[in-house]
């Protein structure tokens, strides 16, 4: 490990030319990269990590890719999986969309010493319809200038990643995984890393997992799946928890159809006859694929018995959980835009209460306007965050919890809070990708945020000197790190009366 880190400091820094976006050459297992420098960083685009899931691949586990010869230009970024149209969202600009899409991209500081890196993995979100590792708002540069190396990886979204047909299911052999292709590629991609960290002088036995939204979600999944066991070594979970119970393979369950129920159904709608077999499916065009997705699919992935083997929250409740250090926890306003009455993606909902819990409910927040602004972020996010925190505790791993409160100055919208993924801009310390100014109290917010979590990376426990300690999470200390304009502060879990009333619903209703 210390000669393929000097080797790969050698080789990061053997060009003559300091220039700003200079050439910079590595040598991963496929073959040769040629990357650019810039501000102190080197950076890698469009590495392929799977072979092109196309044709006879579609609905199939990611193979290797293909070795080149000659050098590969690592310049551009590739395209992003095939998806609905961009919501909007910033720092995720139009990009070219393909099947042909499993890459990754990667950033290291040329600067630095003989010791290997830790290395952070960036899984993003979009409900797993949208989304990729390629946008401006994840470029890693600003995070490697403080000593990690960084990766964003693209995995398939929607029916391409997340899909089973009777028809597929016939042409399986025992045994091979299926259905879960978005986390297989996710797999493949922290096996692409553990083969290939050291070229870019990051440690492959220090890799941090980290992601938000359904990327978080994706992190849990990845922490009780057997094949993902040993590719990381810490785990951060930014807005991805959740109670919900995964769908099967065949067996439907009570408000959660199957696998292959949906695939049938979308099979018919698709005009595709009942005895259609898998070559029939995989002469459909991507662009049919992109029907609106069943509701299921936000927020849920497949329980297959291979790659996913239970539920995620059982798994915790079992102690089958990656024994890793883990950082979670949720925004202020994650969701208060959705009321209750249009929460039906998102899990049980108050029409599942009886009268008296929701009585008691309605005084905790206050009211009418307070349950309805906060209850589903409470059912979706902040209870079952708790929840994961307390069990991941219990089995004895260290735990750290965090309640993110920043709100811009600019921002134009009244929501009393933090929303749904602003905190990612302040994580990687890229404000200027959010459109609209940004004050000196969001850049000392960012500059906390990114230094907690590459000291985390690097250690296993996000505290250093110079910055408020971050309590470590217990059962008999349910405390938390709370991210303010006014900076970090630890502090009791805010609203632990209406939470435990949540908890006491969960319970009754699993």
């Amino acid at each position: 490990m210390f000669l393929s880190s000097l080797l790969a400091a050698a080789v990061l820094m053997m060009s003559p030319n300091p220039d700003q976006d200079a050439a910079v050459r590595v040598e991963t297992a496929q073959g040769g990269i040629v990357g650019r420098r810039a501000d102190g960083v080197a950076s890698f685009k469009g590495l392929p990590y799977a072979a092109p899931p196309v044709g006879p691949l579609r609905w199939r586990p990611p193979q290797r890719p293909a070795a080149w010869t000659g050098e590969r230009d690592a310049g551009q970024v590739g395209a992003i999986c095939i998806q609905p149209p961009s919501n909007g969202d910033p720092g995720v600009g139009p990009l070219p969309m393909s099947e042909d899409c499993l890459t990754l991209n990667v950033w290291t500081p040329e600067a630095r010493g003989t010791e290997p890196l830790p290395v952070m993995v960036w899984i993003h979100g979009g409900g797993y319809n949208n989304g990729s590792g390629t946008a401006a708002l994840y470029d890693g540069a600003r995070l490697a200038k403080r000593g990690v190396v960084v990766v964003t990886i693209n995995y398939r979204l929607g029916r391409l990643g997340f899909f089973d047909h009777p028809a597929l299911a016939s042409e399986r052999a025992v045994g091979e995984p299926a259905a879960n292709y978005g986390v297989m590629d996710q797999i493949a991609a922290l096996e692409w890393v553990r083969d290939n960290a050291a070229a870019f002088g990051g440690d492959p036995g220090n890799v941090t997992i980290f992601g938000e939204s359904a990327g978080g979600a994706a992190v849990t999944q990845l922490m009780v799946a057997p094949s993902a066991r040993g590719l990381f070594h810490r785990a951060v979970v930014q807005s991805g928890m959740g109670r919900q119970r995964s769908a099967a393979m065949a067996l439907d369950r009570p408000g959660r159809p199957s696998a292959q129920s949906l695939g049938r159904a979308w099979a018919r709608g698709a005009g595709l006859a009942a005895n259609a077999t898998a070559e029939d499916l995989r002469a459909v065009s991507a662009e049919r694929l992109l029907n609106p997705m069943p509701a299921f699919y936000s927020d849920n992935l497949i329980v297959d018995g291979v790659v996913l083997t239970e539920d995620v929250v059982e798994a915790f409740a079992a102690g089958r959980e990656a024994p890793v250090p883990l950082i979670l926890g949720a925004n202020s306003a994650e969701f208060w835009w959705i009321r209750p009455s249009d929460a039906g993606a998102y899990g049980r909902t108050d029409d599942a209460m009886t009268e008296a819990e929701h009585d008691a409910l309605l005084a905790a927040y206050g009211g009418p306007e307070g349950y309805d602004q906060h209850v589903v972020s409470d059912l979706v996010f902040n209870e079952p965050g708790r929840h994961l925190a307390r069990l991941h505790a219990a089995n004895r791993h260290p735990t750290y919890l965090y309640r993110f409160d920043v709100v811009p100055e600019s921002n134009p919208e009244p929501s009393g809070g933090a929303t749904h993924a602003s905190e990612r801009p302040y994580v990687f310390d890229n404000l200027h990708t959010v459109g609209r100014p940004m004050g000196e109290r969001d850049e000392r917010a960012a500059t906390a945020m990114a230094d907690y979590w590459t000291t985390f990376a690097a250690r296993g426990n996000p505290n250093g000197p110079g910055r408020p300690a971050w309590p470590e999470f217990g059962a008999a200390r349910d405390r938390l790190l709370e991210f303010t304009k006014d900076g970090p502060a630890a502090r009791a879990i805010p609203n632990a009366e209406r939470l435990d009333l949540i908890e006491a619903f969960y319970e009754r209703t699993r």
